[in-house]
């Protein structure tokens, strides 16, 4: 960390006066915040100018995702600890941040003492994650949970991607398209997958799927 164990930190939160409320508690309590980015493309600037110790990125940013830019931020400054600060209250999504080498995930309802304690300890070099998922992302699962994981291994890689767009609401024609294979592969493929998912329609199919993490959540 930087000269006299001061921390530094850099927000990226396209909401500003949550932002600029954030500042003001880290810095009163002996962070020193050295930037303020709306976006993905702002934080990898300030980035790359502050390197700083600590990155409370929220998850919902306007430009892209902000695992995505946690990611970048990893990849290009593998000492820069990322925080996923967000009002999504989701294991899945704790999972993929942690998967990603996200060191924290923290709610924006997070009462400020235990907000700035949190991140101290992911300064530190504590995983900091809500108690609410904590079991869920430490890899403890229901036996519906098992069960589904069971059903998906059986999917090969191609199943996959039919059903990945199946779950986007993409036609049998367009996957076809899409995969470059014909609308009679495309059959046979999802007829495969709902026999190994044990269900009877590709709603059914893509709702599966995307309730148990198989596929990722389509997109707005």
């Amino acid at each position: 960390m930087g000269a006299l164990t001061v921390i530094t930190a850099m927000i990226v939160d396209d909401h500003l006066l949550f932002a600029e409320a954030i500042r003001s508690t880290l810095q009163s309590n002996g962070i020193d915040v050295v930037a303020i980015a709306t976006d993905g493309a702002q934080a990898i600037r300030a980035l790359r100018e502050h390197r700083p110790d600590l990155a409370l990125v929220d998850i919902g940013l306007p430009d892209q995702s902000g695992l995505a830019v946690g990611r970048q931020i990893l990849d290009e400054s593998p000492d820069t600890k990322v925080v996923a600060v967000t009002a999504l209250d989701d294991a899945r999504t704790v999972k993929e941040a942690l998967r990603s080498g996200f060191h924290g995930y923290l709610m924006k309802e997070t009462p400020v003492e235990r907000f700035i304690a949190s991140v101290l300890a992911v300064a530190s070099g504590q995983v900091v994650v809500p108690h609410r998922v904590a079991a869920g992302v430490a890899g403890v699962r229901t036996s519906g949970e098992r069960q589904a994981a069971m059903l998906a291994e059986q999917l090969t890689s191609r199943e996959l991607d039919v059903l990945e767009l199946i779950a986007e609401g993409v036609d049998s024609q367009m996957v076809a398209q899409r995969l470059g294979i014909s609308p009679n592969t495309v059959r046979t493929h999802v007829q495969s997958i709902l026999s190994k998912l044990q269900v009877h329609s590709r709603l059914e199919a893509a709702t599966f799927a995307v309730r148990h993490g198989i596929v990722p959540s389509p997109r707005a």
